[in-house]
């Protein structure tokens, strides 16, 4: 019973940074239709930016709010000097210049820094405390608690703000939202500025949890977070979230009754075929007619939104 409830938590934790992870990566799919696979350059840049700051002030608060920063930054300008003058152009371009973006972001990193990759001269978030004969560090502990405050944000902006809706909208149906007079450009910056910066908080996260940083920690996440928005349905948010939950879990478990057969980074990629032949869609699609329901009540709070902005 122990070891089931240590797998499941430590399937959990990691299951809460894929999640962080994946969010951006199936927010610019839902707006755009692009696999922004340079999101995972942004998770190895916030885990640098958060690594260095905090090595220099002894602030791992100051690192993490810096890392977000510097990530949403640097994804805004990806979308609007990468991405945005090729929308037009078919889905390809996008995927090879964003290959590109993440190529590019890895060799800078490996230049500035060096490919031997570093670590924090003081690791924060030191010890650990015993839950129901469970173990956990106090920066696994972090992970779990940080992803719940910055999820519940975002499902409270989403949700009850009129800029949210507007947004949650633009995402579900953007030519119906600019008729609405929803600015698609000043969401799309949103949505690239705020997926950017969970993957700053995951990149700090896991560079805590192992103590390192290097160029290459972004590759094993890339893939794993495509396997997750195609299990949750591409572009659907809350079908990201229980697939990543999920893939942890699986992880853990198949790491230890698993191994001999296959490696845990290989499960993602199984699972992700295993679901695409019984469920293309995905196992946490919704349904047509709930989407449409859905859709009108953003709109209507999108078009108040789009109202209160324009001048009297």
């Amino acid at each position: 019973m122990n070891l089931l409830l240590n797998l499941t938590a430590q399937g959990l934790i990691n299951g809460a940074i894929y999640a962080l992870i994946a969010v951006g990566l199936a927010l610019v799919f839902g707006m755009l239709r692009i696999l922004h696979i340079a999101h995972a350059g942004l998770f190895t840049l916030g885990g640098y930016a958060g690594l260095v700051v905090t090595n220099a002030t002894g602030s791992f608060a100051l690192g993490l709010a810096l890392a977000m920063l510097v990530s949403s930054v640097c994804g805004v300008l990806m979308y609007r000097f990468c991405y945005e003058p090729i929308l037009s152009q078919p889905a390809y371009v996008p995927l090879i210049a964003s290959v590109g973006m993440f190529l590019a972001i890895g060799e800078l990193l490996r230049l500035v820094f060096g490919d031997k990759g570093m670590a924090y001269l003081v690791p924060p978030l030191p010890g650990g405390i015993d839950i129901v004969g469970i173990h956990l560090r106090y920066a696994e502990l972090a992970v779990v608690v940080l992803a719940c405050v910055l999820f519940s944000a975002l499902a409270w902006f989403s949700s009850r703000s009129r800029m949210g809706m507007a947004w949650r909208a633009t995402i579900s149906e953007p030519r119906m939202a600019e008729s609405c007079g929803v600015d698609l450009r000043h969401v799309r910056y949103l949505t690239f500025a705020i997926g950017s910066a969970f993957a700053a908080v995951a990149g700090v996260l896991v560079s805590v949890l192992n103590n390192v940083v290097d160029p290459t920690m972004g590759a094993v996440p890339s893939y794993k977070a495509l396997a997750i928005i195609v299990l949750g349905g591409l572009g659907n948010m809350g079908g990201t979230l229980a697939a990543a939950l999920l893939l942890g879990v699986l992880e853990a478990f198949g790491a230890t009754y698993l191994s001999a057969w296959i490696d845990r980074d290989s499960l993602a990629f199984a699972a992700m075929l295993c679901v695409l032949l019984v469920r293309p869609e995905g196992l946490f699609a919704r349904a047509s007619g709930q989407g449409a329901v859905f859709t009108l009540m953003q709109l209507k709070g999108a078009a108040k939104w789009a109202l209160m902005k324009r001048p009297s």
